[in-house]
């Protein structure tokens, strides 16, 4: 579990600094209003205020879209190992083993 927390908070944050670095250049946002729309798209809330570059509405459109796929990614790699677990404890792997003979 640990190691798969690991890989899902190292994800989370590489898109919070591409989200902030691409609402800061493209989108002509302070750094903490980058940060903010950021962490607000990645969170599931939508951006806060108003982008006022055509290049800041296209990347916001696309990280909206990024921010979604990383939220399904994130929860599949860390419900992973709980499900892993689960399996082996109701022993399918046995029970298809051997309806397969």
């Amino acid at each position: 579990m640990l190691r798969h927390g690991v890989i899902v908070a190292v994800l989370a944050g590489g898109s919070v600094l591409l989200g902030t670095a691409g609402y800061h250049w493209l989108g002509r946002a302070a750094w903490i209003d980058a940060f903010l729309n950021a962490c607000m798209l990645l969170g599931g809330m939508g951006p806060v205020g108003e982008i006022p570059t055509a290049a800041g509405k296209i990347f916001a459109a696309l990280f909206a879209l990024y921010a979604g796929l990383i939220f399904m990614i994130s929860a599949g790699i860390f419900i992973t190992p709980i499900v892993h677990r689960i399996v082996h404890r109701m022993h399918w792997e046995a029970a298809h083993a051997r309806r397969d003979r």
